[in-house]
Parts: structure tokens; C-alpha cells; sequence
């Protein structure tokens, strides 16, 4: 990197990352995404207490991000734990939440020593599991995590949607947010790899004196709802219900008392699953 390139970075207050700009920016990441009803955590609470799981007891955050749910559940009496693979995220979330544990650990090897009443896996973070193999390693660690009778809360993209749906690829989404007087652009373009089953994504960032802009690329594995439950169900899961709205990001607004819709059309996919037997060895 340039020393050109660093000394915008100190003034813009930003670290350049090495393979996601945002979750390098924890700040900057709740600015491109802000939750200040908190619907999210309030969307796990909502659907924990229909399907029989505790008001309050331990959880697990896998993708835990900046720590924002994980501090609403702390407040509201759960013992929160959150991992995710960004240091930098990791160690927002220890100032966010200080009364939760947050480790810094890869999804599809963690081994965390304890089991919870329940653990979430929101914002898709599922879906960086690319491979069958990722995925079903992944899911039988957070069956290994969970006390018997444990929930699995889970929101992703749909990989149903794109059935005949190009609404999300059609041409790049440009998009502008302001943090600390300096405007983040980002152009984002979508596009299947259909042999492997991945959505996958570039996005370029830029902003005012930026010499070199930041190009960048992602993917998620896009699973269909069928598949999803035969996933589960390998795994030792019983599955409770799978739906695509409302949700925490859905147009539909989530309210606690919301019909779950089982068209799964959406673009989103919601599931809710609990463990069979008493988990495995952590």
C-alpha cells in the first residue's frame, strides 16, 4: 500500500481492509447499517419465546459483528458470547458489550468449551460456509455448542429468489454514506456462479482523495429452503419452522406476534431449529 494511500486513511479516520472495507471499519459498518430500533436482537428474542426457548439463559452470536445485538441481550439478562473472524470487529464488540465473552475464530472450526440455550447466525453470515462440506462441519459444531433442546435462529439470503428473479442483478448499485464528514461511495454488482452455487459480489469503495480505490470481492453460497432442512436434519436438528417474512429485513415489519409467511419466495430466509439428543464433545 501506498504511503499516499495510508496518510488518506489517517485522516479519514478508516483502515483500508484487507478483503471487506466494512467489517475493517466497525463504525463505519454501523453507518452503512444501522439498526437503532434494534429489530434484529429484538426479532431472536421474539422468535426464542415462540418456539419454547428461554427469556433469558446463554447465547451464542456467530458473525457477531460490532456487538450491537450482542449488547441489547446482555442488557436484557442473557450471557452473550460472540465470535467472529475480524480482530477488528471483535474487538469493537468487547467495548460495545463488556459484559459478553467475544473471541476472534473461523466459523467452521470453533470449539468454544460450553454450550448454550441458543445460538444466531444472522446477516447471511451462514452463507460464507461455500462447500457442502463447510456447511455441514458448521452446523454440526453449533449442534455440538447447544444444550439439548437448544434453538439454531438463523436469517440469510434466499437462494429460492433467484429463480427467475434478477432484481438484485441487474446493473450496480451505487450507494454514499456519510461518517465523520467524508462520504464512502461503494458500487456494488451481483452475479450467480451457478457450477458452484455462489452469489457472488464485487464492490468497489472510494472517497474524496482517494488515490487508489478498493475493489474487493465476496460470495455467499445461495441454498434453497429444501436443501436447507435436509442440512439440518443430518445435523441433529429438528426443524421448527423455516419462512421468508417478515424478518429483521424484510419490507413486511417484524412485530412479535407477526404470521410467518411459508411461500419462501423472498429475498430472505429464516429458520428456526432445535437440537436433538444432548450436542457432542466441544
Amino acid at each position: 500500500m501506498s504511503r499516499r494511500v495510508q496518510d488518506q486513511e489517517q485522516r479519514a479516520g478508516v483502515q483500508a481492509a484487507s478483503s471487506n472495507f466494512l467489517t475493517d471499519n466497525p463504525a463505519l459498518y454501523e453507518q452503512q447499517f444501522p439498526d437503532p430500533e434494534h429489530v434484529a436482537a429484538r426479532f431472536v428474542d421474539d422468535v426464542v419465546r415462540r418456539f419454547g426457548g428461554p427469556d433469558a439463559g446463554s447465547l451464542l452470536d456467530i458473525g457477531c459483528g460490532t456487538g450491537r445485538d450482542a449488547r441489547y441481550w446482555s442488557l436484557g439478562g442473557r450471557d452473550v458470547a460472540g465470535l467472529d473472524s475480524s480482530e477488528r470487529m471483535v474487538e469493537y464488540a468487547r467495548r460495545q458489550c463488556p459484559g459478553g465473552e467475544f473471541v476472534v475464530a473461523d466459523m467452521r472450526s470453533f470449539a468454544l468449551a460450553r454450550r448454550f440455550d441458543v445460538i444466531t447466525c444472522l446477516d447471511s453470515a451462514l452463507l460464507y460456509c461455500h462447500t457442502n462440506e463447510e456447511l455441514e462441519g458448521f452446523l454440526r459444531l453449533c449442534h455440538a455448542h447447544l444444550v439439548e433442546g437448544g434453538l439454531l435462529v438463523a436469517e440469510m439470503r434466499n437462494g429460492a429468489f433467484f429463480l427467475g428473479n434478477t432484481e438484485l442483478l441487474d446493473g450496480v448499485r451505487e450507494r454514499t454514506v456519510e461518517w465523520e464528514g467524508v462520504g464512502y461511495r461503494s458500487r456494488t454488482t451481483l452475479w450467480i456462479d451457478h457450477a458452484a452455487q455462489l452469489l457472488r459480489r464485487r464492490r468497489i469503495w472510494d472517497w474524496p482523495g482517494c488515490p487508489e480505490p478498493l475493489d474487493q470481492r465476496s460470495a455467499w453460497r445461495l441454498l434453497f429452503p429444501l436443501e436447507l432442512r435436509s442440512y439440518l436434519e443430518r445435523a441433529g436438528f429438528e426443524v421448527l419452522a423455516v419462512f421468508d417474512e417478515p424478518g429483521p429485513r424484510t419490507d413486511a415489519p417484524w412485530h412479535a406476534e407477526a404470521p410467518l409467511s411459508e411461500a419462501l419466495a423472498g429475498d430472505r430466509l429464516h429458520f428456526v431449529a432445535r437440537a436433538r439428543g444432548g450436542g457432542g464433545v466441544v
